[in-house]
């Protein structure tokens, strides 16, 4: 009786005229039915949703449409989101750190259908059969997260690509080029994390403050917010990446050089896409201050960047590279160079001293194509060298 009682309102409501009587149904409140109201046509897909949820997820339906983007409220169905309501309690129960999930960390960063524009095509079930058992012996969310990072790419067959379709793809349309960016690479990891209940958001800044462009990696919540690369594990754990001294030096004075996370519950910020940039709807909290409370070049030196390109197709190669401080061969650090399987502002850093001369060597010892070059550290906090290897 209960039950057509809910579904004789929900029909009373969706029938009415706009404006007219849906903000008075007994468990609807204002903001539901506002957003209701906007869906137009889809409000009756939207009503039927929020009528055959069970009683106990009723509260993760009402967020999820009362947050929703105008494009979601006019074109989601009911079928994909009592699915998808379903499913994402189903995993935070058989979740071993559920307990330790605050509501509303569950509620906007395990529940959410998406992170960004991305299309909305439920990778769900998909990604929850293949991340399930790369998690079962984890006890953390952050554990289960460096796990993910660890695994999941090289069993999805997904690599670090600029040849990718677009950006902001979908995990579906990732997994089926086998190729992604930064961000296509984030949104994969995010949703592979809230398939198996980690609470999980994509995170990025426009522009970095030394110009090379923008960057979008993944934040995941254990006891507190940490970040990692996607597809860049560190075994070391999480707060740790290549772009960490570039965080730090974010500037929260500009818009363009903030660090933002995403948001699903609307906040009055927009997470700015560098590829759709008057697209707004994307919600996003300002983390800066998060990430600039430690510069990671310290004690007077700055940092020296090291790209190294074959000679043939001017390709990213991994190869050694080694610095040498010319005055003093006792001051010597070694690294590899990044491929064209890394993030383009993945640099070879090394730090060095102003003014000093430098010898760089660059390709494996004892090879033809091994090539020297000098430097001569600037003032400047970054300075990138390009070395082309010889034939």
């Amino acid at each position: 009786m209960k039950r057509s009682l809910f579904l004789s309102l929900a029909l009373f409501a969706v029938m009415a005229p706009a404006g007219a009587e849906i903000a008075s149904t007994p468990w609807w409140p204002a903001s539901t039915a506002a957003a209701l109201e906007a869906a137009g046509d889809n409000r009756v897909e939207l009503a039927r949703a929020l009528t055959d949820v069970p009683a106990d997820q009723r509260e993760a339906m009402q967020f999820l449409i009362d947050n929703m983007p105008a494009v979601d409220l006019a074109t989601l169905k009911a079928e994909f989101l009592l699915e998808h309501v379903a499913q994402s309690y189903e995993v935070m129960a058989a979740a071993p750190w559920a307990a330790l999930v605050p509501k509303e960390i569950f509620l906007n960063d395990v529940l959410p259908y998406a992170s960004l524009n991305e299309v909305r095509d439920n990778g769900r079930p998909k990604l929850r059969e293949i991340a399930a058992p790369l998690v079962k012996d984890c006890r953390t969310p952050g554990e289960a997260a460096q796990a993910l990072n660890q695994k999941l790419f090289g069993i999805v067959n997904v690599k670090y690509s600029t040849r990718r379709k677009k950006p902001d793809q979908s995990a579906l349309e990732s997994m089926a080029s086998g190729v992604a960016t930064c961000s296509g690479l984030s949104i994969l990891l995010v949703d592979a994390c809230r398939a198996v209940g980690i609470p999980a958001r994509v995170a990025g800044t426009p522009m970095w403050t030394n110009m090379r462009g923008n960057h979008t990696w993944i934040e995941v919540w254990d006891g507190g917010w940490r970040f990692a690369g996607a597809a860049e594990p560190d075994g070391n754990g999480l707060d740790r990446g290549w772009f960490a001294g570039d965080a730090a030096k974010a500037d929260d004075s500009k818009p363009e050089h903030r660090i933002y996370a995403s948001s699903f519950k609307k906040t009055g910020v927009s997470f700015p896409l560098v590829w759709n940039r008057r697209l707004d709807w994307v919600s996003a909290v300002n983390v800066t201050d998060r990430y600039t409370g430690k510069d990671q070049v310290a004690d007077g030196r700055v940092l020296a960047l090291i790209r190294v390109l074959d000679r043939v197709g001017g390709r990213r190669v991994a190869t050694r590279v080694v610095v040498e401080d010319v005055a003093d061969a006792a001051q010597t650090w070694s690294g590899t160079s990044s491929d064209e399987s890394a993030d383009l502002n993945n640099i070879l850093p090394f730090k060095v001293v102003p003014g000093r001369r430098y010898k760089v060597t660059v390709g494996e010892a004892g090879s033809a194509s091994t090539k020297t070059h000098e430097i001569t550290a600037s003032n400047e906090a970054e300075q990138i060298t390009t070395i082309t290897l010889a034939e």
